[in-house]
Order: structure tokens, then C-alpha cells, then sequence
């Protein structure tokens, strides 16, 4: 259903997280494609309204937005010989895996792991893609036609890898290209895809897969090309210490002054992980306004450490949340994400600092201004009617007094509906296009084939 030129009251939610402290509780209207009136507790509408759903048993929230992940990884969870291992012997065995994708791989596996990030919640998706194997050097055009049928908004990243085994790399030589290959095919990419006709809803960043495995001067130009289209820049950085010391073998100096020496350490970037940091870089990611994609299951999965996002929100970064690839955290579920970051944070700066507000905020608004969205991630009027409704029907939420909380720490699960653009995409928690079954048939089949080929 299209709310169209037609206005739509979401009348009465048992409780609104509007990730802006506003007063939402006795819902919103929508209409065209924007939240164009927040209803305060108590009030009525003051505009006309042609309809309105009864969300008396819903928790309304912005729709989540990821910020990383790696849609071709859900063809290798729990792959028997990358389970146990930290990130760079787990790279290492899933390279030679991952060298065998090919084009219905790449497709089946960008819908399923959207489709799972939908129906938890998710409106924007946001994947990194960097394994190009001789045959898919299209994957990025595919990805963007798999996205489109799922109705859904996605930052699509052109990765890339240009160092192989041969030259200190980690990947097989099978999976790079040359530093000309990856700089065109990223112009072709934003000409093509960036916002379409004015359409903001695929955008398109660019992101090297990490400094350490594509040329300085790639990285260089890269930068270069991001600034002369005013597009985003995204990479890995400091996940481990293991990469700390690789960069320093490599360059002479840590990943965060190699960043600084290739022009990257700015607003237009940012970072997956962000973990291991000195307080001295901390406080220089937040002089430049870096984003961070926190990512609390993959870091706790490959045990590479806690990400000090409290300390890089007060140095001035912008901090959002992201599930990460499928093959290290094993799931695409959003709304479970904030729950996980919750747990884990807890552990570094305890109860009182990290509540279920502070993750949800990391998981819509933080999200939003990671990819420069400032009509996304809030419940807010003019933002981009972009909604979740949570059902607190499930056994889970029984007696529960705080919904908001209860969202999180009681383990929210699925979205019972999803508004995309006001367009509603997911009914009764399900999309309301693609079967889900036949996709999840396919995916398995391939995923075999895939795990075969090893």
C-alpha cells in the first residue's frame, strides 16, 4: 500500500522512539514519501487525514539503518574450516573460498541478506563489496538490481583489493585488479547508479577493502575521486591489533597515520570497527568528524575487541551500527545488533552510560549521519517517512513496563511492518514481493555449490 498523495495517521503507538528526545506518542502522519506532522500524547492531528492504522500494539521507531556488511558472506556461515580462527587466518581460509563467486551468487546473496535486514527493521542497507574474481566485475550492477526489487533504500560501496599474495597481500591474486581497472569501473559506477535522476534511494561510496590491501596510490586517487563527486569514502580500520602490527611491518607507521598520509582522514570517511585506537587518534578521528561503523557480534565473534564508542562519540565522531559480513557475525538482524551492542558495551562503560536509547540512536540517527542522511534515522517533520513498527505480542515482551527498553533487551526479532519511502514493504513480517522461501531455496543450493568448490 502507497500512502500517495494521501495522508496517513499512525494513530496511538503503545510507545515511539523518535532517536530525537521529540514528542511523538500519539503517532505521526505520513504523507507522499514524508512525516509530515508528529502527534504529541494527548493531542490530535492538526492535519487532515485520509486514513489512519491503529498502532496501539506497536512500538514505532525510525528505520534502522546498516552501515557495513558483506551480503556475499551469508554463502559461507559457519564454514567448518573458518570457524574458531581470528581474523587473519579466517580471511586467509575464506579467500580461497570466496574466489569461486560468480553472478547468480552475487545477486541471490544481496537480496537474501537485505531481505533479512528488512524484516528486522532495516530501511537503508548499506554492504562493502571487494572480491571482483575474474567474471564478476559487474557485481556492483547486480547488487543494484537485486536491491531494487526489494523496494529498499542501500549506500552500495565499489571495494576494491589490488594487492595479492604475491605482492605482501592477503588475498589470492585471482580476486585483485589493477589500480586503473578499479578507478574507472568506480567513475562508471557513480555515473551510472549515484542517485539516479535525483533518486536518492541507491547511493554509491567508494571503498578500498583496507589499507593494507590495494597500493598507497590507489588509496590516494581514490580519495581524490570521492572529493571530485562528492561521494563517501569506507574502509576497514584497526579491528585488530594483528593489523596495527601488519601496517606498521608494511608502511613504518600505524593504520591511522597511513589514513592521514593518503588524504582519508576526513568527514566524507568512514570506518569499520574502529577498535584499536590510542586515545591521542581518538581524539584526531573526532577533530576530522569520522564515521564508525560499530560492529559489537563480528568483534565479539573473531574476539578482536570492544569498539571505545562512548569515547569516540565525545571526540566528535559519528558513530553508527552495522551487523558486518555474514560469514563473522552470521546473521543480518539489525534490531538483535542494537541488543548485542548493548551487552557488549556495557562491559567497557557499564550500566548507566549505555541504555536502549543510546543503541537505537546508534542504529538510526548515528547511522544516518554516518552516510551524510539527514532526512533519515529520526521520526522527525520533513525526514523521509521511513518506519518500523515493532508488535510487542511475542511472549517476550509479557509484563514488560519500559517498551522502548523492552525493544532491545527483551529481544526484538522481527519488524511486523516496515514503511520504505511510504511505501509499506513489509505486512505482518514478511515482504510484502519476494517470497521468501524460493529465495532462501536458492541461496542454500548455491551456497553448497560454493562451500564445494573449497
Amino acid at each position: 500500500m502507497s500512502t500517495s498523495s494521501k495522508a496517513l495517521w499512525l494513530k496511538t503507538p503503545a510507545a515511539t522512539f523518535t532517536a530525537n528526545a521529540q514528542n511523538a506518542g500519539n503517532g505521526i502522519i505520513i504523507k507522499d514519501q514524508h512525516i509530515v506532522e508528529l502527534v504529541a500524547d494527548g493531542q490530535q492531528p492538526q492535519t487532515p487525514y485520509d486514513s489512519y492504522i491503529d498502532c496501539s500494539n506497536y512500538v514505532l521507531s525510525p528505520g534502522l539503518i546498516n552501515t557495513h556488511h558483506h551480503f556475499y558472506q551469508t554463502l559461507t556461515r559457519c564454514v567448518p574450516g573458518a570457524i574458531n580462527k581470528p581474523l587473519f587466518p579466517w580471511l586467509k581460509f575464506l579467500y580461497q573460498v570466496w574466489k569461486n563467486l560468480d553472478e547468480e551468487m552475487i545477486y541471490h546473496a544481496t537480496q537474501l541478506a537485505s531481505l533479512e535486514l528488512i524484516v528486522s527493521g532495516t530501511t537503508c542497507v548499506g554492504d562493502h563489496h571487494y572480491v571482483f574474481p575474474k567474471g564478476l566485475e559487474n557485481a556492483i550492477d547486480i547488487q543494484v538490481e537485486a536491491i531494487q526489487a526489494l523496494s529498499c533504500r542501500a549506500t552500495l560501496t565499489r571495494g576494491s583489493m589490488s594487492l595479492g599474495e604475491s605482492s605482501g597481500g592477503l588475498p589470492p591474486d585471482s580476486v585483485i585488479q589493477s589500480d586503473e581497472t578499479i578507478l574507472y569501473d568506480s567513475q562508471r559506477l557513480i555515473d551510472k547508479f549515484h542517485k539516479i535522476n535525483g533518486d536518492d534511494m541507491i547511493e554509491i561510496a567508494l571503498a578500498p577493502c583496507s589499507p593494507f590491501s590495494v597500493s598507497t596510490e590507489l588509496m590516494k586517487q581514490t580519495a581524490i575521486l570521492a572529493e571530485k563527486n562528492d561521494v563517501l569514502l569506507h574502509t576497514h580500520l584497526a579491528e585488530t591489533e594483528d593489523e596495527n602490527n601488519f601496517c606498521l611491518r608494511q608502511y613504518g607507521i600505524r593504520p591511522l597515520d597511513y589514513l592521514e598520509d593518503c588524504g582519508w582522514l576526513n568527514d566524507r570517511t568512514w570506518l569499520a570497527h574502529g577498535i584499536h585506537f590510542t586515545q591521542e587518534e581518538v581524539i584526531r578521528l573526532g577533530k576530522a568528524n569520522v564515521g564508525i561503523a560499530h560492529c559489537p557480534s563480528s568483534n565479539m565473534l573473531l574476539a578482536s575487541g570492544i569498539c571505545p564508542t562512548v569515547d569516540l562519540e565525545n571526540a566528535g565522531c559519528r558513530v553508527g551500527l552495522a551487523v558486518d559480513g555474514s560469514a563473522s557475525n552470521d546473521c543480518s538482524n539489525m534490531i538483535q545488533e542494537a541488543r548485542q551492542s548493548l551487552l557488549q558495551q556495557r562491559l567497557r562503560y557499564g550500566a548507566e552510560l549505555i541504555t536502549a536509547e543510546r543503541v537505537l540512536r546508534y542504529a538510526t540517527k548515528g547511522s544516518a549521519a554516518i552516510f551524510k542522511r539527514h532526512d533519515l534515522g529520526e521520526i522527525n517533520v520533513g525526514a523521509k517517512a521511513d518506519i518500523a513498527l515493532f508488535s510487542i505480542d511475542d511472549l517476550r515482551f509479557s509484563g514488560a513496563g519500559d517498551l522502548i527498553a523492552a525493544l532491545v533487551t527483551c529481544g526484538a526479532h522481527t519488524a511486523d511492518k516496515l514503511m520504505i519511502n511510504g511505501k509499506w514493504v513489509v505486512e505482518n513480517g514478511h515482504h510484502v514481493s519476494i517470497d521468501q522461501e524460493e529465495l532462501k531455496a536458492k541461496h542454500a543450493e548455491l551456497a553448497q555449490k560454493l562451500q564445494r568448490m573449497v
